[in-house]
């Protein structure tokens, strides 16, 4: 029994390799993404492909991958946003995915990445390490007493949601549907232009959704207090970049931390120290010292891959026995 994995790193094979106690699962890795340049690489006959969040599953690839008899997409992430669940209903292709996978690893990566740019840590070890101890230009300001507004209150939400508040933050939240037990625990919610014009910084923990796309866009920013903080550690559409680069020129925005770009199935992923790259807006971000980039690193831990490996691989083996996995990982 096949599982054929795209996007494969060298990580990913060492994860999924260890955690396969399934005899009769056979698994194959693949650098490239998968897309229509590549879909007629499978093999007639495999069971399942695994994807990543960059894979693209089109109608026309999944098309190609019902004739070749694939019975299963396995997406080794939560979000699925990237395939088209409507044509693997109709042809009867099974979509899983993995919920949630060490919720806290990327919520206490989004928070790594507003303590850098807030306290300036990764200007400050480049400074001393050619012996400057200058201060100058390093000025922060304090966490406590901040108002923190969180789009999204999920699995990854909610453990952002509680670590703001053990710095002393004021936590406001928007969702479409409240969570009873963290409104208990102290955060408050509110509508979606409440969020915008209270919080001092934004953090993103929402999925990608047609209605979502571009939550961050010229409109919304002007409703934010200047000098506000955003961080995305969810989906690169959620902004618009074009948008969010005229309010850090204007300083409406005073700090940007994204581990997501809505372009970074071209960059992310990949060693290009040695290539030009033509992405003009990533680029511009980047120049702006204001602004961290990390390239979709927030899944990054160990026990984010554990979980990947064990829940993905348990729900293949289930599917191949004609059981069903648990509810919340199927998608069609």
């Amino acid at each position: 029994m096949k599982t054929l994995f795209f996007s494969a790193k060298p990580y990913d094979k060492i994860s999924f390799n260890t955690h396969n106690s399934n005899p009769h699962l056979q698994l194959e890795y693949l650098e490239t993404h998968l897309g229509p340049h590549i879909v007629n690489a499978v093999e007639d006959g495999t069971f399942a492909v695994c994807v990543f969040v960059n894979d693209r599953l089109t109608p026309e690839v999944i098309e190609v991958l019902a004739a070749k008899g694939v019975k299963v997409i396995a997406l080794r992430c939560a979000g699925f946003n990237n395939v088209h669940l409507e044509t693997a209903k109709k042809y009867g292709i099974r979509v899983c995915r993995v919920p949630a996978y060490s919720p806290e690893a990327v919520a206490e990566h989004a928070v790594a990445m507003l303590l850098t740019l807030n306290r300036k840590t990764h200007k400050a070890y480049n400074r001393v390490r050619e012996q400057n101890f200058s201060l100058n230009g390093l000025l922060g300001f304090n966490l406590h007493g901040k108002t923190v507004g969180v789009v999204g209150t999920g699995k990854i939400g909610e453990a952002f949601c509680k670590i703001m508040m053990g710095f002393g933050c004021k936590v406001i939240a928007y969702d479409i549907v409240s969570d009873p037990e963290l409104a208990a625990a102290g955060v408050s919610y509110c509508n979606f232009e409440t969020l915008l014009q209270q919080s001092d910084i934004i953090s993103l923990h929402c999925p990608l959704t047609p209605d979502n796309r571009y939550l961050i866009n010229k409109a919304n920013i002007a409703q934010m207090k200047k000098g506000v903080t955003i961080i995305n550690t969810s989906r690169g559409a959620l902004i618009n970049t074009g948008d969010v680069i005229e309010g850090l020129k204007t300083g409406q925005i005073a700090y940007l931390g994204i581990d997501v770009y809505e372009q970074e199935e071209k960059l992310f992923f990949k060693d290009l120290s040695g290539s030009i790259i033509d992405d003009d807006a990533i680029q511009r971000l980047m120049s702006f010292p204001n602004v961290l980039v990390t390239g979709h690193q927030a899944f990054f831990t160990e026990e984010a891959l554990k979980q990947i490996a064990v829940t993905t691989l348990s729900s293949i083996t289930a599917l191949a026995n004609g059981e069903e996995p648990d509810a919340q990982r199927m998608l069609a």
